[in-house]
């Protein structure tokens, strides 16, 4: 169901009040005015309605109802369109869920269209409105205020992650394998991965936000936009960590069962030889053969069996202190 979460008009970092759509364009023709609209999961028909009010691209109207973006900045006219992939941990099953959040931004507008269960950016709008100097630049910074909100939530993300694996990493090393503990290290290793995918096209996005020259994008909120790039690569840096201990981790793993194998194949190799000497001895005597070794001897039965039990405590010893049994 799409819902028009937030509406209002600002000028001179200040709330003006609500802006209903069909009245958006009449706000835009005030000077020193933007307006900032959030939508979550809008209809065809809703967004047809918001391009007609600002005039927006039909591509980017057509990424922004489809969803299902890699995170991306395109330049349409004196217009930014970005796509950014939103994280958050379920509460329940402990899995990392994606959404996405699609902003429009231009010299006096900034459209947010959020796709998904990620919260709402009514705590980004109340920042903002508390520091009404900052709100004052602008479409500007309000695009770094969403991008800063949507890149720190990955820092939770991430360190949960971390416990995750250092969990994995005890488990492993207890010697207590299990089909289950590769499992998730595999569902770990996937996590990661699709975190990486959404972060690290974020570098780019920042980089260039720095770079371009734009009335929309003042020379003052550069730092601002600097320091998301700060967060962003800490962020790649951390997930590339976690990858090569995963893997380490996961190798560690196969190792250590191949290990346990062999030592389990060593201990019934130890047995057989072993149990292979009575064996042998009880096959001999079990021929009935008329002529046997020792046969009308009184004590040959019982030497027999000294003699077996002998080679057997004598292997028993051998095979302890080689560690195969």
């Amino acid at each position: 169901m799409s819902t028009i979460v937030n509406c209002a008009a600002y000028a001179g970092g200040k709330r003006v009040g609500d802006v209903a759509v069909e009245d958006i364009s009449l706000v835009l023709g005030q000077p020193d005015q933007f307006v900032w609209i959030g939508i979550h999961e809008p209809s065809e028909d809703l967004l047809k309605q918001i391009q007609e009010e600002f005039g927006l691209h039909d591509l980017a109207i057509e990424d922004a109802h489809r969803a299902h973006q890699r995170p991306k900045l395109e330049m349409y006219g004196d217009s930014l369109f970005i796509v950014l992939r939103t994280a958050q941990r379920d509460p329940k099953g402990g899995r990392v869920e994606f959404g996405e959040t699609h902003l429009f931004v231009g010299s006096n507008y900034v459209v947010s269209v959020r796709h998904g269960a990620f919260p709402t950016y009514a705590e980004v709008r109340a920042r903002c409105e508390a520091t009404p100097q900052l709100l004052a630049k602008g479409p500007g910074f309000v695009l770094y205020a969403l991008m800063d909100f949507v890149v720190d939530q990955y820092f939770p993300i991430v360190d949960a992650l971390e416990e995750q694996l250092e969990a994995l990493e005890e488990k492993i090393f207890s010697r207590s394998f299990s089909r289950e503990t590769t499992r998730r290290v595999y569902d770990l290793k996937r996590d990661l991965v699709e975190v990486k995918r959404a972060v690290s096209p974020l570098v780019d996005i920042c980089n260039r936000l720095t770079r371009f020259d734009l009335a929309l994008i003042p020379q003052d909120t550069h730092p601002y936009f600097r320091d998301v790039y700060d967060h962003t690569i800490r962020i790649n840096e951390m997930v590339d960590t976690l990858r090569e201990l995963l893997t380490s981790a996961l190798e560690a793993n196969l190792s250590l069962i191949s290990v346990a194998q062999n030592e389990a194949m060593k201990k019934l190799a130890g047995w057989a030889a072993i149990i292979a000497v009575p064996t042998m001895v009880a096959g001999v005597y079990g021929m009935n053969f008329e002529f046997m070794p020792e046969l009308h001897w009184r004590f040959g039965y019982p030497l027999v069996i000294a003699v077996t039990l002998g080679i057997c405590a004598y292997l028993y010893v051998r095979f302890k202190r080689s560690g195969w049994l």
